[in-house]
């Protein structure tokens, strides 16, 4: 019986990529975006496309019911689709926390609810979510989204061990850099900044931080099939560290003390005393 996997965030990088990579490998992927449009060569390769706005749970419903109407399976859920809100925490509005919450945490819940009682009905399934290393080492300026990663880390925690007696498999991915849009879709989230910040001096520092990730980054392709080998294993690995750096920062955070990664991460990100020179 051909598998069947659910991707959000297909428009492009981990993605689009995902997607054809699960398609090469004999599965029926439906590929699922904001924009329709942005689906279209998935569509023509052969995915199932689905126009899906991943914070509206009416949708959410309606899609997944077409897709088991369709399908009559899920085998693999992958929560892709999310972005990062960059910016001085004091200065960030509750709609854009509450924004960047919405994609990054409540939605990979939502999608897991509504798919995990046709996995239990299977009795077996597969719940993946791309988290980020950014929700184990905190630098400035990403706040907000450090804390929708280091969420839904622990959440997909609690699901691991609240699964499992019913055969569905939750694993995390906790991704180091890869090349895909994530830094320039960061950088938009700190334009129209306050000309009265008080992180104006910074401003430099904020748009390197949006952009970090870009740096030295995996390519998507190179990350995509290393792993899908992985979640293609019959026990694939609870917990998934893949792409640059996956492994050295929180390595870094385990041996240096508070004190001194904060001074790093300070230093890095132009963040001095106001009576330095």
């Amino acid at each position: 019986m051909q598998k069947v996997v659910f991707i959000t965030g297909c428009s492009t990088g981990i993605g689009k990529a995902l997607a054809l990579e699960f398609l090469q490998r004999g599965y029926q992927v439906v590929a699922t975006a904001r924009n329709l449009d942005s689906l279209k060569e998935l569509s023509e390769k052969g995915c199932a496309v689905y126009q899906l706005d991943v914070t509206d749970a009416d949708q959410i419903d309606r899609v997944v019911n077409q897709v088991l109407t369709d399908e009559k399976r899920i085998d693999m859920l992958i929560n892709n689709a999310g972005y990062g809100l960059m910016g001085p925490i004091v200065e960030l509005s509750e709609k854009k926390l509450t924004d960047q919450f919405a994609v990054n945490v409540f939605a990979p819940v939502l999608l897991a609810k509504k798919i995990a009682p046709a996995m239990i009905k299977q009795k077996q399934g597969m719940i993946v979510t791309i988290g980020s290393i950014s929700g184990l080492v905190t630098t400035p300026f990403s706040g907000a989204y450090c804390a929708s990663k280091a969420a839904i880390h622990n959440i997909c925690d609690a699901m691991r061990m609240e699964l499992a007696d019913f055969g569905i498999k939750v694993i995390t991915v906790q991704a180091g850099a890869v090349q895909s849009q994530f830094g320039s879709n960061a950088k938009k989230t700190v334009s129209g900044r306050n000309t009265d910040s008080i992180y104006n001096k910074q401003e430099n520092a904020i748009q390197t931080r949006a952009e970090i990730s870009q740096e030295n980054a995996t390519p998507v392709e190179k990350f995509t099939k290393k792993l899908a080998d992985k979640l293609c294993k019959n026990n694939p690995p609870a917990i998934i560290h893949l792409g640059n750096g996956a492994y050295l920062l929180p390595l870094l955070k385990k041996l240096v003390s508070t004190s001194v990664l904060d001074s790093i991460m300070r230093k890095k990100f132009d963040l001095k005393l106001n009576n330095q020179k």
